[in-house]
């Protein structure tokens, strides 16, 4: 069963930073952010949490759906920075929209996430357990951010965006993949447990998660890099593959905006024109699970998204996870 996408929404934060204002807190400069990730600015939250970012979404992908909230019976949400370890962004974003009753669920697959989400949603409709589902992706991974690590902090924005998906008409596959041993290259630490009857300490097991600090993201850049570069094009041959059909009858790849040398390399390997691509990077930087559904918002306000046009959405991230989706608009 295929799937359909009726309403997009997004939000950003009124906050921009641009390359610039980088190089006032760290050694670096507008030319070396531009020329090694394709990021010109990204938006940075002031004041607005997760769920509120993804209520606002919300709200919009709602009203270009043509529905009320109360129509959706399972709200999926996306994030890897959220405001509260319980209860979930979903049932916060669920009490902003003033939504009574709907399955509301989290999932964490980094910055991968909207395509794992997206293809549980097409389980539970494919299943009829729900009808009309509303996935949100929001991320404040400024939260998680080192200002003082000038190969990090420069990646990474905050935003919000969502898409209302119901039954369709035409293809769908989707192939979700990962590589769990390399679940050190990208990680935050939470502060390790504290109870009065124990004082024995906490060993990870691996020296990169004991000797790392709480509470920032530690990359180690070149090995997720070299990650990506693979996974992205074996994700879309293996959808592609899925679906029956060739990596050129795609009409549209919307890929994870987290480094534009990464998608380019894809691009090569792939062997598709540059403009089948659509890139966003230099505007918002990397948003993690939030960066797919935000470029699907802007594609559908800008009218480029045509009934029965091929898209493929394809992700990468912490995990390691990677995995592709393709259906038909």
């Amino acid at each position: 069963m295929a799937i359909k996408i009726i309403g997009t929404g997004r939000y950003v934060p009124e906050v921009i930073a641009d390359n610039e204002d980088f190089a006032k807190i760290v050694d670096t400069s507008d030319e070396w952010i531009t020329t090694r990730t394709g990021i010109k600015t990204r938006h940075i939250t002031n004041g607005v949490l997760a769920f509120q970012m993804g209520a606002k979404a919300s709200e919009q992908a709602i009203k270009r759906a043509g529905i009320e909230a109360e129509e959706i019976d399972m709200i999926l949400a996306t994030t890897v920075t959220p405001d509260c370890l319980t209860p979930s962004l979903a049932c916060l974003v669920g009490q902003e929209l003033g939504i009574e009753s709907a399955a509301c669920m989290d999932l964490n697959a980094a910055c991968a996430g909207y395509v794992f989400a997206l293809d549980v949603a097409q389980k539970y409709l494919d299943s009829g357990c729900a009808k009309t589902i509303l996935i949100v992706s929001s991320e404040i991974i400024t939260r998680m951010v080192d200002y003082s690590d000038r190969g990090t902090c420069v990646l990474f924005g905050d935003g919000a965006a969502a898409t209302v998906v119901t039954k369709g008409e035409g293809l769908y596959s989707c192939v979700l993949k990962g590589k769990p041993q390399g679940a050190v290259k990208i990680f935050t630490k939470l502060p390790e447990p504290k109870n009065p009857f124990s004082d024995k300490p906490f060993d990870w097991g691996y020296n990169e998660m004991n000797e790392a600090p709480t509470g920032y993201m530690q990359m180690a850049g070149n090995d997720v890099y070299k990650f990506a570069t693979v996974a992205m094009p074996e994700a879309v041959e293996l959808a592609a593959e899925q679906a029956g059909l060739k990596v050129e009858d795609l009409d549209l790849i919307i890929p994870h905006q987290a480094n534009i040398r990464i998608v380019q390399t894809a691009i090569k390997r792939l062997k598709l024109p540059a403009e089948r691509f659509y890139i966003n990077i230099q505007d918002f930087g990397n948003i993690s699970s939030a960066c797919i559904p935000l470029a699907l918002s802007q594609l559908d306000e800008q009218g480029r998204l045509k009934k029965g046009d091929k898209i493929c959405v394809v992700g990468f991230g912490a995990g390691l996870t990677y995995g592709a989706s393709i259906f038909e608009w």
